[in-house]
């Protein structure tokens, strides 16, 4: 019998908007947040609510109580999968690629992943997708999946190969050992730890900054590099050439406001903050 996956619970996942910020918490806390297809559903809800509403101008994905996620429900994907046709196991699955990885990565707005707690296995991917991450230094991180006869799966090792170098990948995808977020950050896998009681207000700090920057410029930047990261220099090239015209046509006035505000009213020095922006028409 094939799993009904259209009767989602809107709360096992909450949003929350504030002063520009949509906040995302995954809300499983009795199972740590373990990921399953409900959560999946709802995410792709979510994803495409935020991104069109104008009261978010960054995305923040966290988890409710002491963990970021616990990776993957077992026994939601592996138990009650096993004796599913194929094709359900395909579908239940694609739906975690499409909002983990496919959405989140290439996201509309700017994504900070705040790791409040664990983050295991599965896990990692959505928090590497996000743009930045911000971990609380004694949040446990851990690719669990070897001691239980699976593998990191999801494309968790690619993100691991990005972000990590190869050696530390490796000694903890084989051993499962688990690290805090003070090695996380050690290692590159988040942007900064900082104390626990101080994550919400970097977050949100951080958050701020991203607000005051021009949406479209920011989107730019942040794909520009993504994408380049796979290209050869000469193609690299003539991609960011193509993706600066495109911007400038897109966000011409951006350009020209910090132009004049550099050159000629000598009210902004580019290296030590943000030009003053104009309210867009409308607004």
């Amino acid at each position: 019998m094939a799993i009904d996956l259209t009767k989602v619970d809107k709360n096992i996942v909450r949003l929350e908007y504030d002063k520009g910020v949509a906040w995302v918490t995954l809300n499983r806390p009795e199972k740590r947040n373990a990921l399953n297809p409900a959560i999946s559903l709802r995410m792709l809800e979510i994803l495409d609510e935020v991104e069109a509403d104008d009261r978010c101008g960054v995305m923040v994905l966290t988890g409710e109580g002491t963990a970021f996620s616990a990776g993957m429900d077992i026994k939601e994907y592996f138990r009650d999968m096993k004796d599913q046709p194929r094709i359900v196991n395909i579908k239940v699955r694609r739906l975690n690629w499409e909002w983990q990885w496919r959405r989140l990565r290439y996201f509309q707005k700017p994504t900070i992943a705040m790791v409040n707690g664990w983050c295991i296995g599965g896990a990692f991917l959505p928090m590497a997708s996000c743009d930045i991450a911000i971990a609380a230094e004694d949040a446990q991180f851990t690719l669990s999946e070897v001691n239980f006869g699976i593998l990191p799966a999801g494309n968790v090792p690619r993100a691991m190969a990005e972000m990590m170098p190869s050696r530390a990948a490796l000694y903890y995808i084989m051993t499962g050992e688990s690290f805090d977020g003070r090695k996380a950050a050690e290692l590159g896998l988040v942007t900064e730890a900082v104390p626990r009681e101080k994550l919400r207000e970097r977050v949100r700090a951080i958050a701020d900054v991203l607000l005051e920057k021009g949406p479209e410029v920011v989107k730019g930047a942040k794909d520009a590099f993504k994408r380049v990261q796979d290209l050869d220099w000469d193609t690299s090239e003539d991609y960011l050439i193509s993706k600066q015209e495109q911007l400038w046509f897109i966000a011409g006035d951006e350009r020209e406001q910090g132009f004049k505000q550099f050159l000629d009213d000598k009210t902004f020095k580019p290296g030590l903050g943000m030009y003053k922006r104009s309210p867009k028409k409308g607004a």
